[in-house]
């Protein structure tokens, strides 16, 4: 009888652990753009003309204007396409953006600075960290849970226009 609970306990075990992944699944229309209103801290992810999903975001440390050089805080303003995932990010998921583009190594080279990079869409810090608005250094933050969805929805190749 003993074996028998013990084989229940571990099947029940085994189910509700599925519940928890932070890889969701999406079956609905495709996302085929994203929009990101850096003054109204939205995030909006469209199919065509329709929005599909919206989200409060938060940006850069330094949220006004468009990032020119690594440090600066600033979150990159233009259109861009979703690149990359990493699924092992310090962050809660991550989308990687194509910041910079040729304009922008154009223009930080004519400066003579770097124009920085790795700039991604995420959730949380998996590591305690102070948090707060704005508090990124130039990326779009989410919460955790959004952010499975966003990385379940947007696709490698899909644009992305962050306004000002």
């Amino acid at each position: 009888m003993r074996i028998f609970k013990f084989i229940a306990v571990a099947l029940i075990m085994i189910g509700l652990s599925g519940c928890a992944s932070k890889f969701k699944t999406y079956n609905g229309p495709e996302v085929t753009y994203v929009v990101v209103n850096k003054t109204a801290r939205k995030m909006y992810l469209l199919h065509h003309e329709e929005v599909l999903k919206s989200y409060d975001i938060e940006l850069g440390f330094a949220p006004d204007g468009h990032k020119t050089q690594r440090g600066d805080g600033k979150t990159p303003e233009g259109t861009y396409l979703i690149d990359r995932r990493n699924p092992n990010s310090d962050f809660h998921l991550s989308l990687g953006i194509s910041y910079p583009n040729t304009a922008d190594r154009a223009q930080a080279r004519a400066r003579g600075v770097s124009p920085g990079g790795d700039i991604f869409i995420h959730g949380k810090p998996n590591k305690k960290r102070g948090t707060g608005p704005d508090w990124t250094a130039g990326c779009i933050s989410v919460k955790n849970r959004e952010m499975e969805m966003i990385y379940a929805m947007v696709k490698n190749g899909t644009p992305i226009t962050i306004n000002p």
